[in-house]
This record gives structure tokens, sequence and C-alpha cells, in this order.
């Protein structure tokens, strides 16, 4: 299975290769639109072995025998905290957080989402993100590999993903912590756009994969393949290639379908077409998606699940497909799946 820590830069002729250097001695996945795109694709990269962790299914911990006695065996969750630590009174929250979890799991790390994979040591049964939904699709990302269900506390704004309160967490610590029947596993996006030249990036994608015009924003022309076969030409301020989960997004925002996050399915939607013929459309979750930048501006850009940002010139192919890991998310357990959609979307009303 392969492992993504943040995105991978590949040079030419080291396909299926990825440089796993953090993320701190990498070039930037969200260089600004004035970075040469070179800096980014021209690169020489080093190749590490990388030997994923495994998917953490021991969860009892064995506490030192006393003097004289047998060692005494535990059923106490391990849990890590991340927080936003751009979120006001973060720490502090996150403080009271632990108290909360003191009586029935065993943390053992807090830290910022900014230094997540250094966080997530030992064996956590869970991890919680206290902060918006994009704290918790950042660590997604980041952790994926690992198959920790991630709890979403929010302390952001709309907490589609993000569905608990730090009450919620409190009232349903057992369920949250113990129910493998409320953790609800959501399809990813590997995404590799490749240069004419044969360097390449890749990334995880949660939500969507978004092509975007930018500056000086004159429409764009997309070409656009599935499953090997033509489709069609695009042309238009971009394209969206969401996920079920990532279907009430950006996807939603410009006319796209809903879908439910249970599906496995890939969403393209495009972007102000200049077209009456083209609409979204839904496809197996087993389609390839090959997208072609015909005519591309200065600042075209690649963006995924609204935080890595990536340069799309002409002649720059972009392909996207299933990953082969997932989103593990610990959902609310009174809420069904259309609560946030009519509750705090008001669909229908």
């Amino acid at each position: 299975m392969a492992a993504f820590l943040h995105d991978e830069l590949v040079a030419p002729g080291a396909e299926g290769r990825a440089d796993k250097r953090p993320a701190a001695t990498r070039s930037p996945a969200s260089a600004p639109f004035g970075v040469n795109r070179a800096q980014i694709f021209n690169i020489t990269t080093k190749v590490f072995a990388f030997q994923v962790p495994p998917v953490y299914h021991a969860r009892n911990r064995e506490e030192p025998a006393a003097a004289g006695g047998s060692r005494v065996m535990h059923d106490r969750p391990s849990v890590v905290v991340l927080y936003n630590p751009a979120k006001p009174d973060a720490k502090a929250t996150t403080a009271s957080l632990v108290e909360t979890l003191g009586p029935k799991a065993t943390v053992l790390a807090t830290g910022p989402i900014t230094d997540v994979l250094a966080c997530v040591k030992g064996n956590p049964v869970r991890i919680l993100v206290l902060g918006g939904d994009g704290s918790l699709l950042s660590v997604a990302r980041s952790t994926a590999h690992l198959g920790i269900p991630l709890v979403g506390v929010n302390f952001g704004k709309l907490g589609f993903l993000a569905e608990f309160s730090l009450d919620d967490v409190a009232q349903y610590l057992d369920a949250v912590l113990t129910d493998p029947a409320i953790v609800s596993s959501r399809m990813m996006m590997e995404v590799t756009i490749t240069r004419p030249d044969g360097c390449s990036v890749r990334s995880l994608a949660v939500n969507d994969c978004v092509v975007n015009t930018g500056p000086p924003f004159r429409m764009i022309e997309l070409s656009i393949t599935i499953d090997g076969h033509f489709l069609t030409d695009v042309s238009g301020d971009g394209l969206i290639l969401a996920t079920p989960c990532g279907s009430t997004a950006h996807n939603m925002s410009v006319g796209g379908p809903i879908v439910h996050s249970g599906v496995q399915a890939l969403i393209m939607t495009p972007i102000a077409p200049h077209s009456l013929t083209h609409r979204p459309l839904v496809m197996s979750g087993e389609s390839s998606i090959e997208v072609l930048a015909r005519q591309a501006n200065a600042g075209t850009t690649v963006v995924i699940d609204g935080q890595a940002m990536f340069p799309l010139g002409i002649g720059d192919r972009l392909v996207v497909h299933r990953a082969d890991v997932a989103f593990q998310l610990v959902c609310h357990p009174t809420q069904h799946r259309w609560h946030t959609l009519t509750r705090k979307l008001k669909w229908g009303q």
C-alpha cells in the first residue's frame, strides 16, 4: 500500500518511487502563484525506503508488575489530541478536552496540526482534531496511511465533518472511543500532475481536486479522458473532481450533485463552462480521469482540499483515481448522514 506524507515530488524516471523527506525539507506544496513552476517541479529527488506503520489493533496497555505480583492489563484506550494553533484559545480548550478524556482514556500526546506525524506516537485508537473542517482535512491527508479514525471536535464555523462539540465528546465519550459502528470509511482520491518533461507531483485528496483558472482569469481549455477513452474538451473557469465526501463542498457550490458519503464514486463538475451542454458527471469509483491542459493561464492552479496548491501549465496532465487508503471518520452517534445537510446547510428549506 502506498503511503503519502502530505505531498510527494517524483523526478523523471523515478515512477513509482517517491520523495519521503519531511515536508520542511521539501519545496512547499502551497507555493503562491508568483513562485516559478520550475522551483516546484524541476528538482532531483532522493529515494528513501519508507515502511508504512501498521494499522493499530492491539489496544491494551500493560503496566509493570507490582512487587511480588503479576502484570496488570487495562483496556484503557489511548488517544492523541491535535489542535489548530490559529484558533483563539486553542491551547486552553485542548487542556479542557484532555481533562474530559482523563477518566476514560490515556492521552499519548497533544500538539498542533502543523506537526501531525511528530505527535502521533504510540498506539492511539483515535485522533481527536480540535478545529474546523479544514483542520480535519489536513490531518486526514497526513494520517490516512495509519488507518486511525479521526474525531472532529468543531472549533470552527460550519462543522460539516467535525460533528462533535466539546459537550458532545463528554456526553458520548465511550462511543467515541470504542464503538466501531460509528466509524465511517470515506473514499479518498490520489492525484498526480505530470509535466511534459516527466517530472510529477502527487497528493491525496479527501474532498476535491479543483482546477482553477487563475490570473489573469481568461478561460482555460481542458481535454478530458475517462478510463483511456476521450470524453470531451471543456472551456471555462475550471473543473472540480470530487469524492462523495467532498460533494457538499465546492462541488455543491457550482451546482454539482450531492452524493451519499458511503458511495464509491468520482464526481466531475465543470466550473462555468462556455457551453449549453456540459453537465456534471458521476462515475464509478474505479474510474481513472485524465485531464490535459490545452490552454492555461500563468496562474492556473490545481488546489487539493482548498489547501495544497500546484501550478498547472499547458501540456501538463492531471490524473485522478481512487486512493488505496481511506479516511476513517468517527460520526456523531445520534445524527444521521443527512443531519448537517438539512440542519446547517438548510437543504429543502
